[in-house]
């Protein structure tokens, strides 16, 4: 069973996800510093001054924070949209990157048939 153990850990899959966990998680501190910093002191700044953390409602004894559920419907969308935009921005650079690739393959294959051509015109 430690054999087994060692071989799915060792496998470049587990390895992959590790270092994607990782980086997810700096990715996301980054965009949560930036709704928090950056976006939402803007938004409520155009609100007037509102801000949604601190919207509450008492209910008998209990208070109600609708305001902190809000927020964090806020920062999934942001969040979401910037992974977004990030996988988009990564799959056009490696599209661009490919498309390199197959020009230069189309070259030498050309290059190739012209010299056949011209060999056989010999």
């Amino acid at each position: 069973m430690w054999e087994d153990f060692k071989k799915f850990a060792s496998q470049g899959n587990v390895l992959d996800l590790a270092v994607a966990v990782v980086i997810g998680t700096a990715f996301s501190n980054i965009v949560s510093s930036l709704v928090d910093d950056l976006i939402m002191p803007t938004v409520g700044l155009l609100l007037g001054g509102i801000s949604f953390a601190s919207l509450s409602i008492t209910i008998g004894e209990a208070q109600v924070n609708y305001g902190m559920f809000i927020q964090q419907i806020v920062d999934f969308f942001i969040i979401a949209f910037s992974i977004f935009m990030f996988v988009r921005l990564f799959q056009s650079l490696r599209k661009k990157h490919e498309e390199v690739e197959e020009i230069e393959e189309v070259d030498e294959q050309t290059e190739l048939l012209k010299e056949i051509r011209d060999l056989l015109k010999k």
